[in-house]
């Protein structure tokens, strides 16, 4: 959430902003709300003087009220009840109005609408030459059993999977190895819940704005997760952190679910984009002044990852109008896959600035007034698109495919997945 002091200090060059981001900010309505709920704050303040000043008196003249400065009282309270609750009708539009307002974009990021302007910062990793025809991910998981969409379509619908045999053991190898990765480096493995309520999901931004990409439980305010970064940045929700914690680095995996709301048509082919699928998520708590460094440093953890592998990615730096609601600054890590002929995402790393711990109320505190931390997070990987990388880019021309190596310990010290594993 924007500091509404802030926004109404630099309206004007917000605004702009916004639209550089596909928002059309509704200046005028902000402005009447802010300063219709500004001018109440100062009437209540000065009701509220003048009952201190009353009460004060009676004290210091130690005496009880008479029955006209009783009935005066009465009247200074009932109004201050009444001008409350008309500063409660102003506060809770204007938050609402802030709550619709995505993040403002970092100096460094490019402006632009789509994709096909985001910069490149770096490729990584050499693209396969193959002396046969590559098959895509979905005709070798088929040939070599390692996963079903079609009973997991007829057992739950399309965009769901079942892993099988070694697929499954892949699955799993990937997630151990990245929270194994990832801890090394200091991160604090958690475990989080797979639902949450529905302020979690405002504290992150999902809510209320993007309702229909999330699942619901129907009779209830909670909902399935998008991913781990919900219950992991709501951990310190209401809560003031010590100054001498940050940064903390967080790592869990969870399974996500997301609907795909307006995707349909799109992407549907085998594992690329699912309703449910795994991943190892990286979020983070900063300093302000430290939250740059931080963000390169989860982003290089994440780079970590696929250079362990040994899979060919780059990395793009997102331009304005492809930046999401709460970020400030986005790097996408896109891996490439054969069978398209091109890069795909498997990790948005974001720094938030304090975007998201002012919707969550988070806070930490040294010595001086307590201030809102900075939020990061990452995926540390994708585990569907990254074992989709792993069957196409080391694929053979046996149809075989070859195991990366730091992956032998988790598959039994298996090097190759062939038809009769």
């Amino acid at each position: 959430m924007i500091d509404s002091n802030f926004l109404y200090e630099n309206i004007k060059q917000i605004s702009e902003k916004l639209l550089n981001k596909g928002y059309k900010l509704d200046s005028e309505k902000f402005i009447k709300l802010y300063e219709s709920r500004k001018s109440i704050i100062g009437k209540v303040e000065n009701l509220k003087s003048d009952q201190n000043k009353f009460t004060k008196k009676i004290a210091v003249e130690k005496r009880k009220p008479n029955q006209e400065e009783l009935e005066s009282i009465k009247k200074l309270i009932e109004k201050i009840k009444d001008i409350e609750t008309e500063r409660k009708v102003f506060e809770d539009e204007l938050n609402s109005l802030l709550l619709d307002i995505p993040n403002i974009y970092d100096e460094k990021v490019p402006i632009g609408k789509t994709s096909d302007e985001n910069i490149e910062i770096k490729r990584v990793g050499k693209i396969p030459v193959f002396d046969f025809v590559p098959k895509d991910h979905t005709e070798i998981g088929k040939d070599l059993n390692l996963f079903d969409l079609d009973t997991a379509s007829n057992i739950t619908g399309t965009r769901f999977n079942i892993y099988t045999g070694l697929g499954a053991k892949l699955e799993r190898a990937l997630i151990n190895f990245m929270l194994d990765e990832h801890s090394k480096k200091g991160y604090k493995e958690i475990f989080p819940p797979f639902i949450c309520n529905e302020k979690s999901f405002i504290g992150t931004g999902n809510l209320p704005k993007f309702k229909e990409d999330l699942f619901k439980i129907e009779g209830t305010n909670y909902f399935l997760i998008p991913t781990a970064e919900v219950p992991l940045t709501n951990i310190f929700s209401d809560k003031v952190i010590n100054e001498v914690e940050l940064p903390i680095k967080l790592v869990a995996y969870s399974a996500c679910f997301r609907s795909e709301a307006g995707s349909y048509g799109k992407d549907v082919k085998g594992l690329i984009r699912q309703h449910q699928f795994n991943k190892v998520e990286l979020v983070k708590f900063s300093k302000p002044d430290e939250s740059n460094n931080d963000h390169n440093e989860l982003t290089a953890d994440a780079c970590d990852i696929l250079d362990k592998l040994g899979l060919p990615y780059r990395v793009v730096l997102l331009c304005s109008g492809d930046t999401s609601f709460s970020s400030s600054i986005t790097y996408d890590l896109e891996v490439w896959l054969p069978s398209e002929n091109q890069y795909r995402e498997i990790s948005s790393c974001s720094n938030f600035k304090d975007f998201q711990s002012r919707r969550s109320n988070i806070k930490f505190k040294g010595s001086g007034k307590a201030l809102f931390p900075h939020t990061l997070n990452g995926s540390g990987l994708a585990i569907g698109r990254t074992l989709v990388a792993i069957l196409e880019n080391y694929q053979q021309k046996d149809g075989s495919v070859k195991i990366p190596a730091v992956l032998f310990p988790y598959m039994n010290h298996l090097r190759h997945i062939k038809k009769n594993n």
